[in-house]
């Protein structure tokens, strides 16, 4: 009896309440229709997601607004610094006599005043240090360094010294333009027992703001007394290798193959002591990787991740400043120091060894290559069908023997001697320089292969010489006839591991 009354009470209840649940039901699937109907709405149309509207649906105890809650979730995301207030901006006023004074904001700065890579002892008195500099900053003003030596030894006053900056970049810098500061004090710094540290002050002198003279101090380098003595181990040691390479900045999507060739060709020709340093700017993938590898593991390579200098708008990837570094880096250990590129080959006549020609330059601190520019398609074609099978300075025979032309040379230094360089050349050496060495020693030039990473021969040739939109070319096998050794060596040297590198 009393089920029966409950029954009939909710049957009550409901019926009762039935305009009131048919508008309850109405509005739920008034709002399902909206929030579907808003996923077919451009979102730029409206300032809230249906997510939002889902979620201010499903919390309504939440006081959100519907635009708070879009603004929310973005900057939430968002990994924006907290930023110091503004400085106060001055505005124009009218001067007594009538003049309108206008006034100039600043804000920010166009570049730093110097960015440090390295700094190196290069004697017992004497320091380079290497870095980039704003290029306005040194074409428009007159900006100075000062060095300090500060021992660790309480005892010993700091010694200071203006530094002489070198610019071996001049006219080739972007934003960032190459500094080497040579720091050479008047008495030797530093010694095996306590230790120091060189700052530099670079001051702008009122360059970029005229009103301002700003000075930045910054730690150029460390030494404790373990640091001076083992400089001195070098310094005073025999150099460990005979011939030492400092490669150029790296960058691009690179042959791998080419870059195969180029070491075997040139660990053979410099012989067991010597030394490559490749610095990747971006160039080195793994297909690159594959093929230094065998040549790091046994202790002829070694490669340097150079990428970070890329947030620095310089010349061609800084290389000055690269093989600046490079230079001072391995000064000690190297009795010649060789700078060329990754497309170029070192070549000396049968009868001579590269030791006898450089022991017959050996009173000069710098000596220049010649140039033999090379065709970057042209082949022989006897070679159709099997071309993919050469290697490249086996296949590309045509050389460019236009006259009247100026070509670039590259060059080796005795690394002692020299205070800083260049690409092509070093105009801050000490002692003598040569460009008499035709004959003696010269390079191969095969512009572009490096950077292609496809078959070079794009056209096959049937004859000894040609011209080709005004540029006469002649055959040339000179490095055709050594391919086979070279191969050999590779083999001997490193095995079958990179028998099927590619392009």
């Amino acid at each position: 009896m009393n089920k029966e009354k409950e029954r009939k009470m909710l049957v009550g209840v409901v019926w009762n309440c039935a305009a009131e649940l048919k508008l309850l039901l109405t509005a739920i699937l008034f709002l399902c229709s909206l929030i579907t109907l808003l996923h077919f709405i451009p979102s730029r149309l409206i300032s809230f997601s249906p997510t939002d509207l889902g979620n201010c649906i499903s919390t309504p105890s939440a006081p959100v607004l519907l635009h708070s809650v879009s603004h929310i979730n973005v900057t939430a995301n968002s990994s924006t610094p907290s930023a110091s207030p503004p400085p106060a901006m001055e505005k124009d006023r009218l001067l007594q006599n009538g003049v309108v004074k206008r006034v100039f904001n600043p804000f920010g700065s166009a570049a730093y005043n110097f960015i440090l890579m390295s700094a190196y002892r290069g004697g017992y008195d004497t320091f380079a240090v290497m870095g980039l500099g704003s290029k306005p900053l040194h074409v428009y003003g007159k900006p100075s360094y000062l060095c300090e030596w500060v021992p660790f030894d309480e005892q010993r006053d700091p010694i200071s010294v203006v530094g002489h900056k070198i610019l071996p970049d001049w006219g080739y810098g972007r934003v960032y333009t190459v500094l080497v500061i040579n720091c050479t004090f008047p008495e030797p710094v530093g010694d095996g027992k306590t230790g120091g540290k060189l700052l530099i002050h670079a001051t702008t002198n009122g360059g970029g703001d005229s009103s301002f003279n700003t000075t930045d101090t910054f730690e150029a380098l460390t030494e404790t007394a373990q640091d001076f003595v083992n400089f001195t181990s070098v310094f005073e040691a025999p150099p460990k290798y005979d011939f030492f390479y400092c490669g150029s900045s790296l960058y691009g999507n690179l042959s791998p193959q080419r870059v195969r060739e180029w070491l075997a060709f040139h660990i053979r020709l410099f012989g067991e002591k010597s030394h490559f340093v490749i610095h990747d700017a971006g160039g080195v993938h793994e297909g690159v990787m594959e093929v230094l590898k065998p040549w790091m593991d046994k202790g002829y390579v070694t490669l340097q991740d150079i990428r970070e200098q890329e947030r620095f708008d310089g010349y061609y990837h800084n290389q000055f400043l690269i093989v600046n570094d490079c230079l001072h880096r391995y000064r000690f250990q190297a009795k010649w120091m060789f700078f060329f590129d990754v497309d170029e080959f070192i070549f000396v006549p049968k009868k001579s060894t590269i030791k006898s020609v450089v022991n017959s330059l050996s009173d000069y601190t710098q000596f220049t290559i010649e140039q033999m520019p090379m065709s970057n398609k042209l082949c022989l074609a006897e070679d159709r069908g099997k071309s993919y099978r050469k290697w490249g300075f086996e296949k590309l025979v045509y050389k460019d023997v236009k006259r009247g032309i100026r070509r670039d040379r590259k060059y080796a230094v005795q690394p002692r001697n020299v205070i800083a360089n260049g690409v092509h050349m070093s105009q801050n050496t000490v002692g003598k320089t040569t460009h008499k060495t035709e004959g003696r020693i010269k390079y191969f030039h095969y512009h572009g292969t490096i950077a292609e990473r496809r078959e070079p021969c794009r056209r096959l040739v049937n004859t000894t010489e040609i011209t080709i939109d005004g540029t006469p070319y002649v055959v040339d096998t000179t490095m055709r006839d050594i391919a086979a050794t070279v191969k050999r060596f590779e083999l001997k040297m490193i095995g079958t591991t990179l028998q099927r590198t590619r392009q």
